[in-house]
């Protein structure tokens, strides 16, 4: 996830690993932080790989005494952005937190990918609420109130909780297809 918002924000202007990092974190939400030390060493590998390479400090950080180094990305790390935007399998898990951040750069895609892509998450979606709502059929299935200790309604009610989150996830996705297909 973090070489995607990397790749994603090099690709309009070079950055230093400070603007950098302040993107990410701003993305990442108010809980979840990138560290320099994490953040330095994910910049040296992508440059290793030959995805982003740095380029010299301008004139004025050179004249402050701060010499930190811009990266911008390269032929090869917009092939690396381009298989990560349309990678599906890698992390399921973290899949819903993945493609937000690829809704927000579909613009870079054509139009079959950005489908693609949006189809694939409806069915991710969609397996979702299937899923839970099999497990709240499932616990509920023959027990009446009175045979259901209280401790596994509240466990429904979170599965159900949970159903009604994915539910409105497959309805994004469902947004985003109709209005693909209108631009299209």
């Amino acid at each position: 996830m973090y070489e995607l918002i990397i790749l994603s924000i090099l690709l309009g202007t070079p950055a230093h690993g400070y603007l950098i990092a302040k993107i990410v974190n701003n993305v990442l939400g108010p809980y979840a932080k990138v560290n320099s030390g994490r953040l330095y060493p994910l910049l040296a590998k992508l440059e290793k790989e030959g995805a982003i390479e740095a380029i010299e400090p301008d004139l004025t950080q050179k004249e402050s005494g701060r010499q930190t180094n811009a990266y911008r990305i390269t032929a090869k790390g917009s092939q690396l952005f381009r298989r990560l935007m349309l990678d599906t399998s890698s992390n399921p898990g973290d899949y819903q937190k993945i493609f937000w951040l690829k809704a927000a750069m579909m613009d870079t895609l054509s139009p079959d990918e950005r489908l693609f892509l949006i189809e694939h998450y409806i069915n991710y979606c969609q397996a979702h609420v299937l899923y839970l709502k099999a497990k709240c059929e499932e616990l509920k299935h023959g027990l009446s109130s009175q045979e259901i200790p209280q401790h596994r309604y509240s466990i429904v009610h979170a599965i159900e909780h949970r159903a009604v989150h994915w539910q409105r996830e497959l309805e994004w996705g469902v947004s985003l297809k109709q209005q693909e297909l209108v631009e299209q």
